[in-house]
């Protein structure tokens, strides 16, 4: 075997070897994630508000490519083997679970989604085609492979239709944004101390907020100045993490019915919940693509009037450099009557 095959062959293992570590890191990711989401379930055996292996799927899909699905599929399967009352169900729920992934990524793909998310159709895209299209098919295969189980209560089909789809949206929307914010995060250069007084004092508020938010006062909305304030300040890499920060403190309270929760009936309180995810989701990604996408255009706007400074300075000191009476080439210009004089 000659020397370029052996090459070829030790990167094409090489390469497997990075690929099967990927899917098993996203397999593992998963799982861990689903476990997390479970914990939170406002009733055992109800699915969870909050779903975060579909935002896990989706940020893995877009980081990585279509090609990690395998991960997918066995996280979804690990997760789901020890819920679903048969084998059947299980693979179906699997399949529906990557599939809805799939779709996500898909369709995003199709609209030129960008993962840094700095414009506000990337934002808008996120929510309508990644979060609330692509998860009608998870909730929907979901709810009809386990309505043809005999694994729900007559009358049970869209409860937990409606409670599936919200949960994995809601996965999407508070989950893959502060993925793919930490898939692009660098150690900042030549930044202030006040910058970094005014993030740490960010951090503090939000834990206060979010101890607020599970007292026995209901001070849920306090979350929104946050979010706005990390939106302006921060952008996506503010607004995001607080979202998600904000969306746990109020499923906690939830799930121990306090604070705006206490006293409410298991629909009205998922209602709340739900309303309230949605809400701090959507103003975290919508202001912070608004904002972004407004710096991009003061930046573009200050860069071609320092362009246009400089052309009007150099056209300046070009027009100034030559004497007068004297062409470009040195020459003394010729007298309209005379010519030149002798």
């Amino acid at each position: 075997m000659d020397v370029p095959m052996i090459v070829a062959r030790r990167h094409m293992l090489r390469s497997a070897g990075a690929a099967a570590l990927k899917i098993g890191a996203v397999a593992a990711l998963y799982y861990v994630g689903g476990e997390l989401g479970l914990g939170q379930q406002l009733v055992r055996g109800q699915v969870t508000p909050l779903w975060p292996p579909t935002g896990i799927a989706l940020a893995a899909l877009l980081l990585f490519g279509p090609w990690v699905w395998p991960g997918i599929a066995l996280g979804a399967f690990l997760i789901n083997v020890s819920l679903g009352p048969s084998l059947p169900v299980v693979l179906a729920i699997t399949a529906g679970n990557t599939l809805a992934a799939l779709c996500s990524y898909w369709l995003l793909r199709r609209v030129g989604f960008r993962t840094r998310m700095n414009r506000l159709w990337d934002a808008i895209a996120l929510v309508c085609l990644g979060a609330f299209t692509g998860m009608l098919v998870s909730a929907t295969v979901g709810g009809v492979v386990l309505s043809m189980a005999d694994a729900l209560p007559v009358g049970g089909f869209w409860p937990t239709w409606w409670v599936w789809w919200t949960g994995d949206a809601m996965g999407v929307l508070l989950v893959a944004p502060v993925l793919l914010v930490l898939s692009s995060v660098h150690r900042p250069k030549d930044v202030p101390a006040a910058r970094w007084a005014e993030a740490a004092l960010l951090v503090a508020a939000t834990i206060c907020v979010g101890i607020l938010e599970t007292s026995p006062t209901p001070l849920i909305f306090l979350a929104f100045p946050l979010l706005t304030w990390a939106a302006f300040r921060f952008q996506r890499a503010g607004a995001a993490p607080c979202a998600l920060a904000a969306s746990i403190f109020a499923i906690y309270a939830a799930t121990h019915r306090t604070g705006p929760f206490a006293g409410h009936t298991l629909l009205t309180a998922m209602i709340s919940l739900q309303a309230f995810n949605g809400a701090a989701a959507l103003t975290a990604l919508l202001l912070s693509a608004v904002v972004t996408e407004r710096n991009q255009t003061l930046e573009r706007v200050e860069e071609a009037c320092r362009r246009l400074a400089d052309m009007a300075e150099r056209s300046a000191l070009d027009t100034g450099s030559l004497p007068r009476g004297v062409d470009e080439h040195g020459d003394e210009e010729e007298e309209r009557g005379g010519g030149r004089r002798g």
